[in-house]
C-alpha cells in the first residue's frame, strides 16, 4: 500500500477544541472539494506531495514525532481521500501511546467507518452551501454522509466535536437549517464541542453575524465557542 503526503511538521493547533497544543500534522494528498477559503491548495491534488510505502510513512512519522507532543493530526487536503492509509498510519501512532486525531468533512461515511477504530478524537466539519465547493445537487448527499459519520462516531464512543465555517455569505437560514439536522443526531451529552470557525482574510462575518450563529447553536449546546484560527494569529504553520 502506498500513500501521498503533502507535509508533516510540528506545529500548535490551531483549531476546536484541543486549540493550543503541541501537535504532529500530518498532510494527506488530495481533496474532492475546492472551498473558497480553503488555505492548503497546494495540498488539493491527488498528485501533490511525495508518494510513500505505509513503512516509509510510519518512520517519517517516528522521526517527526517530538516529545511532549499531545496527538497526531490527520488532516489534508482530505484524509478520508486516503483512508486505508490513513487507517495504517494511525494505528501505528496509538501503538506509540500517542492519541490520534481526525480532521474531516466526512464525505463518504464507508470510508470514514474504516478509519474510525484508530481514531480517539473526531472533528466533523460540516460543509455550509454558500462554501462554493459543491452544487446544489450534490449538497444534500454530502450532509447525509456527514452526519452518518457524526451518529457513527457519537456511537462509537468517540470524543467528537463539530465545527462549522462561517463568513459574510453564509446565510442564516441555512446553517440554522444545518444545526437542526445535527442536534436530531447530537446533544450536550454526547459531544465534546460546537465550534464556529469565522474565515479569517476573505468575506469574514461581522460580528453581529456570528452572534446570530451563535444564538442559533446555544439552545442545543450552552458550550457552543467562536474560535478564529490561532495558527493565523501567531503565524504558524
Amino acid at each position: 500500500m502506498k500513500t501521498r503526503i503533502f507535509e508533516i511538521f510540528t506545529s500548535i493547533e490551531g483549531e476546536g477544541i484541543l486549540y493550543g497544543t503541541k501537535t504532529l500534522f500530518v498532510r494527506l494528498a488530495g481533496c474532492p472539494y475546492t472551498c473558497f477559503y480553503c488555505d492548503t491548495l497546494d495540498a488539493l491534488p491527488l498528485d501533490s506531495g511525495k508518494e510513500y510505502s505505509i513503512n516509509e510513512a510510519c518512520d517519517l512519522i517516528d522521526k517527526n514525532l517530538q516529545k511532549n507532543t499531545y496527538k497526531v493530526n490527520f488532516t489534508g487536503g482530505e484524509p478520508l481521500i486516503q483512508h486505508e492509509a490513513v487507517s495504517e498510519l494511525a494505528k501505528h501512532v496509538k501503538s506509540k501511546g500517542v492519541p490520534t486525531y481526525l480532521e474531516s468533512a466526512c464525505f463518504d461515511s464507508k470510508k470514514f467507518l474504516h478509519v474510525l477504530p484508530s481514531i480517539d478524537f473526531v472533528k466533523i466539519e460540516f460543509k455550509t452551501i454558500d462554501s462554493k465547493f459543491i452544487d446544489a445537487k450534490h449538497y444534500p448527499n454530502l450532509i447525509k454522509n456527514t452526519l452518518e459519520c457524526l451518529k457513527a462516531s457519537i456511537n462509537a464512543n468517540k470524543i467528537t466535536y463539530i465545527k462549522i465555517v462561517v463568513s459574510s455569505n453564509t446565510e442564516f437560514s441555512s446553517f440554522n437549517e444545518l444545526v437542526d439536522k445535527i442536534f436530531k443526531i447530537a446533544s450536550k451529552e454526547n459531544i465534546s464541542g460546537f465550534i464556529i470557525q469565522p474565515t479569517t482574510s476573505i468575506s469574514e462575518p461581522s460580528l453581529e453575524k456570528l452572534i446570530e450563529f451563535y444564538d442559533s447553536v446555544y439552545p442545543y449546546y450552552d458550550q457552543v465557542r467562536i474560535v478564529p484560527q490561532l495558527h493565523k494569529i501567531i503565524n504558524a504553520p
